[in-house]
């Protein structure tokens, strides 16, 4: 199992929400089909033909528990598992 599968199986565990580490999880949306911007510590992700546009910030080294869900939401909606 490849570094992406067990994120992605971490990701479906809302148990290890707090347990993220803001690159593992900006590294989920790091791929071709993906847009990234970067405006100050804020992380911008838009893929063409979703809506909505994933908003990162690092706490530290840590990710954001409600952005941990966000990012689980859009990828769920997309059927990403």
């Amino acid at each position: 199992m490849g570094k992406l599968e067990k994120l992605l199986e971490q990701l479906a565990n809302p148990a290890q929400d707090t347990n993220w580490n803001f690159h593992d999880l900006s590294g989920l949306l790091q791929r071709p089909e993906w847009e990234m911007r970067i405006r100050g510590s804020h992380h911008f992700f838009r893929k063409p033909g979703v809506r909505d546009i994933i908003n990162l910030q690092p706490v530290g080294s840590k990710a954001k528990s409600y952005q941990i869900r966000q990012v689980r939401n859009v990828l769920q909606s997309l059927g990403v598992k």
